[in-house]
């Protein structure tokens, strides 16, 4: 089912395999009819991933990224409408002969193009590929097919692992290990045979359900891995390890190990993760949380491992914290509650909801010293606040009104696609340069005046108001030359005031945190 830890078991698989010295890319495939992810509603679909070169995805590529510590290119994502999409197009420019096409075996056969490229693209020894939804979805129905088929043409590389869910009813206390059996069977009627279980569940799994699932799933015990809940994903591919799973796969599909396994940095780290006991307590101010009566995370995925991989590297707990945004809008009064959180963080997001909220946070942060992280939208509204409270401007940004001063401007090259209704995949999307200001905080967390990162949005920082933010004390501390793009803001006489437009949280790593993260945690751990 959704959300049992697909994406980070195949981060963890491919985690191991390259600590034996392979070179190892992952693929995800998502069953949507959307060519990307670029459209979707991050409280259904959770935070949209962008690569270097500007794709618009799924969170699980975060995960490869965090954890192989590789970048994933755009043809490591493949959707059902880019994938219908590349073969529409195909037919119509006659590179199929004019046959009729079918669903079986042309999308299939799509699928399986797209694999094999993003293999040789990267050149790596071993592909790993995810394929989204449940055993039984409709949607995910030609995927499977492409699996069964790439097995029948390539039998002895082509190994299949299934991630199977194991609940223990409150009201029974037994483990159970039908769902998984049930699971498998559906995944036998695609003509395909896991090899392997991932057997997900509260706590390990004992013999008896091992042996159970080997019986009923037929494969041996040994290929039934235990995945019990843990406090950290990172410690997923040591656990994995412990169970010998990186040899078993190695030797399903007749490889020998390159090199004797190199955990040693993932393995400090994850010490780390574990020992650490000092708290530093990090706000996040956003609108991406609410689904009904539950509260989802996975809108913000990337700046919250950020936020832990720059926490346990300087040995501090990070402790998050979820602050609604209309909850200020409502009452100002409650901004005082700010004061008991060493450093608040205002992620992106789209849309006029919300908004004021954040920007009274903001006042509060810069008037009260608090250290304050804002990221693409956070950047802005810190522009728009700073203007409005500091420079006596009416300000606004053209993406909530035509009014007023509009410090924050749609950008020149985006104006044709607002006027067409041109929304998926045309924003600034991807790895642009900057040039940071010496002597800034930014600069001196970089230790390099010229960086690159990752941009999603339309709406820029106004240079016809840059000279009146600059008299009353904002720093430009950052930008795109060749656009003339400000990158990043700051203010002086602060601990740690700082909006960037770009999302640094692509990059983080958790043996090399984001520069940027690390100064805010710095400078919260001040705090």
């Amino acid at each position: 089912m959704s959300g049992i830890g697909k994406g980070i078991a195949v981060s963890s698989i491919g985690r191991v395999l390259k600590s034996k010295g392979f070179k190892v890319t992952a693929i995800k495939i998502d069953p949507y009819i959307n060519v990307d992810a670029g459209t979707m509603n991050p409280i259904e679909h959770g935070e949209v991933f962008v690569t270097e070169d500007g794709v618009e995805c799924d969170q699980d590529v975060g995960n490869y990224e965090r954890f192989l510590d590789e970048n994933i290119y755009t043809d490591n994502y493949i959707t059902t409408g880019r994938v219908y999409q590349s073969v529409i197009q195909k037919e119509r420019n006659l590179e199929y002969e004019g046959r009729s096409v079918e669903v079986v075996p042309d999308i299939p056969n799509e699928v399986i193009r797209r694999i094999k490229k993003a293999g040789n693209k990267t050149k790596s020894d071993i592909v790993l590929v995810e394929i989204g939804g449940t055993v039984g979805d409709y949607q995910n129905i030609v995927f499977l097919e492409a699996a069964r088929m790439m097995r029948l043409t390539h039998h002895n590389d082509v190994l299949f692992v299934l991630v199977g869910y194991l609940p223990i009813p409150s009201s029974v206390g037994e483990m159970k290990t039908k769902p998984t059996q049930y699971a498998v069977r559906t995944l036998n009627a695609s003509g395909i045979h896991p090899e392997m279980i991932l057997a997900r569940s509260d706590v390990p799994l004992d013999d008896i359900r091992k042996e159970k699932l080997s019986i009923f799933c037929n494969i041996a015990p040994e290929d039934v891995i235990s995945a019990p809940d843990i406090d950290s994903v990172y410690q997923v591919p040591l656990n994995f390890e412990k169970e010998e799973l990186g040899n078993r796969i190695l030797s399903k599909l007749h490889l020998e190990p390159i090199r004797k396994k190199n955990m040693t940095d993932w393995r400090a780290f994850v010490d780390k993760v574990k020992t650490a006991k000092d708290e530093v307590r990090i706000g996040i101010v956003g609108k991406y949380f609410e689904t009904g009566r539950f509260a989802l995370m996975d809108s913000y995925i990337s700046v919250i491992e950020s936020i832990k991989h720059a926490g346990y590297n300087q040995n501090k707990k990070p402790v998050i914290t979820w602050l609604a945004s209309n909850y200020y809008e409502k009452d100002k009064n409650k901004l005082k509650e700010l004061d008991k959180y060493d450093g608040i963080i205002v992620p992106g997001g789209f849309g006029k909801r919300g908004v004021e909220g954040k920007i009274e946070v903001i006042r509060y942060c810069r008037e009260n010293k608090i250290p304050f992280f804002g990221l693409c939208l956070g950047m802005q509204l810190a522009t728009i606040e700073f203007a409005r409270n500091v420079c006596n401007l009416d300000a606004h940004s053209r993406e909530f009104t035509n009014k007023g001063d509009l410090v924050i401007d749609i950008m020149e090259s985006q104006k044709k696609n607002i006027l067409n209704s041109n929304y998926g995949g045309t924003m600034r999307l991807g790895a642009y340069d900057c040039a940071l200001t010496p002597d800034t905080i930014s600069a001196r967390s970089y230790e390099d005046l010229n960086i690159s990162e990752r941009h999603r949005h339309r709406y820029e920082l106004n240079n016809h108001y840059r000279q009146a933010l600059e008299e009353k004390g904002l720093i430009i501390a950052g930008i795109n030359k060749k656009n003339n793009l400000v990158e990043i803001i700051e203010l002086k006489d602060h601990p740690f005031f700082v909006g960037t437009q770009f999302h640094p949280e692509f990059k983080s790593r958790p043996t090399r945190p984001h520069p940027l993260f690390t100064s805010f945690i710095k400078a919260a751990i001040k705090k």
